[in-house]
């Protein structure tokens, strides 16, 4: 059985993850930093409730050990913990807020990927995903027509996508990604812009999931194909 777990996934995008998965017969240990709500979720989808906060070693490190004790290896990572911020234009953006957005977002991923690179690489098939996002694409922000104005969210998302190609670079027999599953109607997403719903929206992050062992590796894909670095 392919052992999963899946940081943030008590809601949205994460938590519709778990229960795709648990559908196509993975164990998920669901990640979540709140244990009462973990083991709720958990329990609706039939997933393993497991304790972790991305930002905190001791808690990320606690987790591992219990993976590695209960099922001795990692087939698959979705790094999916994240937060917006507050997604001010550079003029208004403090450095308190890109601190906190880079916690979660690019040392919480890396924390986890430390963590958890003995318990990969005992895997046969090793698969990580990173759960990014189109805003953090150095070529779309380049562009002249692009959307975006603010720092901290963006830039934590280039930089996670960093530590996709690094990853997969050092690990060539891992199949590592990122994913930007597009604007989604979840809490995470403020008003207005609402965007799609999560049960369409996750197929990126599902199938990338799934790779086979000769899958793509070192690369950004959203539901539409491809993106640009």
């Amino acid at each position: 059985m392919t052992t999963t777990l899946i940081t943030g996934a008590t809601r949205g995008l994460g938590l519709e993850t778990a229960r795709r998965l648990r559908g196509l017969g993975h164990a998920v240990y669901l990640g979540a930093r709140d244990p009462r709500r973990g083991a709720e979720e958990a329990s609706r989808i039939g997933a393993i409730p497991i304790e972790i906060d991305v930002t905190q070693l001791e808690s990320v490190d606690a987790a591992a050990e219990r993976v590695r004790s209960e099922s001795g290896s990692l087939d698959v990572l979705v790094n999916n913990a994240g937060i917006a911020g507050e997604q001010r234009p550079p003029a208004e953006a403090t450095i308190a807020d890109l601190r906190r957005v880079f916690e979660t977002n690019v040392i919480g991923a890396a924390a986890v990927l430390r963590a958890f690179t003995p318990l990969l690489e005992a895997s046969a098939h090793p698969l990580v995903v990173n759960v990014s996002s189109a805003v953090g694409s150095l070529t779309l922000n380049a562009g002249p027509g692009t959307p975006w104005s603010m720092i901290a969210y963006p830039a934590s998302k280039a930089a996670l996508n960093m530590l996709t190609l690094q990853y997969a670079h050092a690990f060539p027999r891992w199949r590592v990604n990122s994913v930007t599953p597009g604007l989604t109607a979840t809490d995470f997403t403020p008003e207005p812009n609402k965007g799609g719903s999560v049960q369409d929206n996750v197929e990126v992050i599902v199938r990338m999931s799934t790779l086979a062992p000769d899958g793509p590796t070192g690369e950004f894909h959203g539901n539409d194909g491809v993106v640009p670095w």
